[in-house]
């Protein structure tokens, strides 16, 4: 098992801190410790505690739930010192693995709660930051306000020193600080949104109002939401795989992780309790994040649940399988090509082009193993996020449609359609009885499911005649040969 008095005995092909990990102070308190964040924002803290003089950096991660998953992690965190191995594998194979130990900690909320909002009350800390996926910031799709009757949510506004959501926690903890008289922090998102800083924004004071308006003006002017952009590839990690890496890395590690060698993190400079030097590191700061998190939604997150819905639809496992398919991948790139870059502004000396190659290049390496189920998984939630502004630029300019008909087909089947195990792709934005519908065989009325909410006042009944038309088309033929040009 992986402990800090084992790292010196770890195999010399392992990178492990330079840094005293013992010297390592508490600054960012971290809610969604999955794999993304241990690969992205705490490889890049990693990083940064190895720089001179940057020892204040460190994490304490916080995860929301109760649960088998979570319970475990927060044993293995504990037992390991906050301790995991990183490997980083190219396409052509060629691997490296270092030890993370930017992860200080991990609190599992429900069973320290206090724990919890004495980090976020701490002098000391001075970000907050989220990995609570794209669906996680309890926004409305139409009203694009904060929704104040979640169950949690009420639980929160009603026992704000006990809270349960991530909203009820970092209002909570602000609160204390504005009481102590200590200014306030960073909320920074690292979720694949538009604009997540403005989200996140929207739903932290959204719930502050209705706890207490004079707390959410205090918040409104000692709490900054910077936009990022974030981007790597991160897939999930099964027992036999995580036994595969421990056998190749010669470590003993009871949660090992795998990303590709490829990493992007684009942010606004916007930290009112100061920053890391992330610049020294590898990050970029630009005020183009959003001309930046438009390319990458638009191309990257939006092929790619593509190119996952066919691949579950076949019953394929994991994406490079997908993208090995010349059909399949010429497909997407008409889609890209026609659908999607004509409408697209790409940041000051970005290719569009190079960049669409990179990403299917991306996605092609064996070596990630990236599992279809994970990408496709919440579907409704990443439809509205990831197609929104390519339905809405096609809608409204009146452009063909016809490529885009047909991914719209395409995700209802995937919503409708469970794989060759008989298991349903996992939905949480729908409750059970949209699931009901979206497992049935009506072909139109799954259409006024929220998935399509995002241009829900563009829609014709011509249109929904066109989706439905294309669904039976998709069901009673071999995809393969009715992907469209």
């Amino acid at each position: 098992m992986l402990t800090i008095p084992l790292l010196k005995s770890l195999p010399n092909t392992v990178t492990v801190p330079s840094y005293n990990l013992k010297d390592v102070k508490i600054s960012i308190v971290h809610f969604g410790v999955g794999n993304f964040f241990r690969a992205h924002l705490a490889y890049y803290m990693d990083k940064i505690l190895a720089l001179p003089e940057c020892q204040e950096w460190g994490i304490i991660g916080v995860g929301l739930r109760r649960g088998k998953g979570p319970e475990k992690k927060a044993k293995d965190f504990k037992a390991q010192q906050g301790l995991y191995s990183l490997t980083e594998t190219a396409p052509n194979g060629e691997s490296k693995r270092r030890i993370i130990g930017s992860l200080r900690g991990y609190l599992l909320a429900p069973l320290e709660q206090e724990k919890v909002l004495s980090y976020l009350s701490s002098a000391q800390t001075k970000i907050i930051s989220l990995t609570i996926t794209e669906g996680g910031y309890n926004i409305d799709e139409k009203t694009g306000e904060f929704i104040l009757d979640d169950p949690d949510v009420k639980h929160d506004l009603a026992n704000p020193t006990k809270p349960k959501t991530v909203f009820g926690y970092v209002v909570e903890g602000l609160r204390r600080r504005k009481e102590a008289g200590l200014k306030g922090f960073t909320i920074l998102s690292c979720d694949n949104l538009r604009q997540n800083g403005s989200v996140s924004r929207t739903a932290f004071i959204g719930y502050a109002k209705a706890l207490d308006p004079d707390l959410a003006a205090w918040i409104e002017e000692n709490v900054s939401f910077p936009n990022a952009m974030v981007d790597r590839i991160t897939p999930s990690i099964s027992k036999s795989a995580a036994a595969v890496l421990n056998k190749k890395s010669g470590v003993q590690d009871l949660e090992p992780i795998v990303a590709e060698d490829f990493t992007q993190w684009v942010l606004e400079d916007k930290f009112i309790a100061g920053r890391p030097p992330l610049e020294k590191v590898g990050a970029e700061f630009s005020d183009e994040v959003g001309t930046y998190e438009h390319a990458k939604i638009r191309i990257l997150n939006a092929s790619h649940i593509v190119f996952a819905s066919i691949g579950w639809l076949l019953g394929l496992k994991h994406i490079d399988e997908v993208l090995a398919i010349s059909k399949v991948r010429e497909f997407v790139d008409n889609v890209i090509e026609n659908d999607v870059l004509p409408t697209l502004k790409g940041p000051k000396g970005v290719d569009l082009q190079a960049y669409k190659q990179l990403i299917f290049d991306r996605f092609s390496n064996p070596a990630m193993a990236d599992q279809i189920r994970r990408i496709a998984g919440d579907l409704t939630s990443k439809t509205q996020v990831f197609w929104t502004e390519t339905m809405r630029q096609a809608l409204e300019g009146k452009r063909d449609q016809h490529r885009l008909i047909f991914i719209m087909a395409l995700f209802l089947e995937l919503l409708r359609n469970n794989n060759k195990e008989g298991e349903p792709i996992s939905e949480p934005a729908l409750s059970k009885e949209q699931l009901e519908i979206a497992h049935s065989d009506d072909l139109k009325a799954s259409i006024e499911l929220p998935i399509f909410d995002g241009w829900r006042d563009l829609m014709t009944p011509q249109l929904s005649e066109d989706i439905a038309k294309a669904r039976k088309q998709i069901r009673d033929n071999n995809i393969l040969e009715v992907l469209p040009h």
